[in-house]
C-alpha cells in the first residue's frame, strides 16, 4: 500500500483522487492493526482528496466519508462519527436514488452507530428500510439481506422484542446456509447470535447446540487461537456456569 501510494503521487501529484484510494486502504489496514492514530490523518486526507478534486456531493465522497467514521466509532467518538454517516446518506440518495442498494449499507451503517450508542427507537427505523432496499434490490435470499436480518433482530433483542426477533435470526440462517454454506464464518456468527437470543431468555437446550455449532465452525475456519473463538468459548462457559 505504501509503494502504490508513493508512485501514485509521484506520477498524478499529491491532490489527485487516484491518490486517496491507496490512502484509503493503508489506513484500513492500520484501523485492522489497531493504529488509530495512524490511520486518522490519512483518512482526513482522503477525505480532503475527494472533497477538492470531484465536488462535496460526489458518490467516492462517502467511501473516505464512511471509512473515517467506522474509525470514529470504533474509537467510541459517536458524536463524530454521526454526521460523516448522515452526510454519506445523504450522498447516496441524491446521487443514486433511495433504492439503491449502496443506501442501504449507508442506512444500515447509521443504524448500527444508533444502536451501538443505546438509541434503538432512531435505529429501528433505519434497519428496516434498510431491509427493504435490499430485498427489492438484490432478491431475498441474498447474503445482503441476510446481514440486515441478523442486525434487525439484534436489535430488537436489545429492546427485550424476543418474540419478533427469533424468525429474523432463523432466516438469516437459512440464507446464509443456503447461499455461502454450512460451514461459513458468516453462518457462525448467525448461530452464535441466535444461540444468545436463547441464553437470555433462559433457553439454555435450545441455546448450548448452537454455540457448539457455532465454535467448531469458527475454530475450523479461523484457528484455534482467533479472538472470535474466544468469545464464543466465553458464551458457552457463561451458559454452563448459568
Amino acid at each position: 500500500y505504501e509503494r502504490a501510494l508513493a508512485i501514485r503521487e509521484k506520477a498524478h501529484g499529491p491532490e489527485h483522487p487516484r491518490v486517496a484510494f491507496p490512502l484509503n486502504n493503508l489506513a484500513r489496514l492500520l484501523q485492522v492493526q489497531g493504529s488509530y492514530t495512524e490511520a486518522r490523518p490519512l483518512l482526513e486526507r482522503s477525505l480532503a482528496i475527494f472533497e477538492k478534486a470531484l465536488g462535496p456531493d460526489h458518490p467516492d465522497v462517502t467511501l473516505a466519508l464512511n471509512n473515517l467514521a467506522v474509525l470514529l466509532r470504533t474509537q467510541g467518538s459517536y458524536a463524530e462519527a454521526r454526521p460523516l454517516y448522515e452526510r454519506s446518506l445523504v450522498i447516496m440518495e441524491k446521487s443514486l436514488g433511495p433504492e439503491h442498494p449502496y443506501v442501504a449499507t449507508s442506512l444500515n451503517n447509521l443504524a448500527e452507530l444508533l444502536r451501538t450508542h443505546g438509541s434503538y427507537a432512531e435505529a429501528h427505523p433505519l434497519y428496516k428500510r434498510s431491509l427493504a432496499i435490499r430485498e427489492k434490490s438484490l432478491g431475498p435470499e441474498d447474503p445482503y439481506v441476510a446481514l440486515s436480518l441478523n442486525n434487525l433482530a439484534g436489535l430488537l433483542d436489545a429492546q427485550g422484542s424476543y418474540a419478533e426477533a427469533r424468525p429474523f435470526y432463523e432466516r438469516a440462517l437459512a440464507i446464509r446456509e443456503k447461499a455461502l454454506g454450512p460451514e461459513h464464518p458468516d453462518v457462525a456468527t448467525v448461530l452464535n447470535n441466535l444461540a444468545f437470543h436463547f441464553d437470555t431468555q433462559g433457553s439454555y437446550a435450545e441455546a448450548r447446540p448452537l454455540y457448539e455449532r457455532s465454535l467448531v465452525i469458527m475454530e475450523k475456519s479461523l484457528g484455534p487461537e482467533h479472538p472470535t473463538v474466544a468469545l464464543i468459548l466465553n458464551n458457552i462457559a457463561l451458559l454452563l456456569n448459568a
